[in-house]
């Protein structure tokens, strides 16, 4: 039986933890969590903001996906979008999920990253 999904990881190119490192630290403020020294050894990185959890691994072969996606759940979402949009990333609203109002963008690499906020 399932209980919990425990993380999510994306995949980035070699060399990009120190642009993901201030994407996903600085700009979305999650943590930067510590790796397992032999999991250390292949790069990448790892994040949580609160139960939530985002690995992302070195693929030498990267290349984003155009429609996979996390959908990662925030509190104020207009001044998230702000956030985000002060810093260079794109932010493209969509309004065809009932009871939400949510936003797409990509993180440094081009990875698709979906924000999204319950209404009322």
């Amino acid at each position: 039986m399932i209980t919990a999904l425990d993380h999510v990881q994306l995949a980035a190119p070699p060399g990009s933890e120190p642009a993901l490192r201030t994407y996903y630290g600085e700009v979305l403020g999650m943590t930067e969590t510590p790796k397992p020294p032999a999991l250390a050894a292949n790069g990448g990185l790892w994040f949580a903001c609160g139960p939530v959890q985002l690995h992302l691994g070195i693929d030498p072969d990267f290349r984003p996906s155009p429609k996979a996606h996390p959908g990662l759940r925030v509190v104020g979402i207009a001044a998230f979008a702000t956030r985000l949009a002060e810093h260079g990333a794109k932010v493209v609203w969509d309004e065809k999920l009932p009871g939400h109002r949510r936003f797409y963008s990509e993180d440094p690499v081009g990875n698709r990253l979906e924000f999204l906020e319950p209404i009322g």
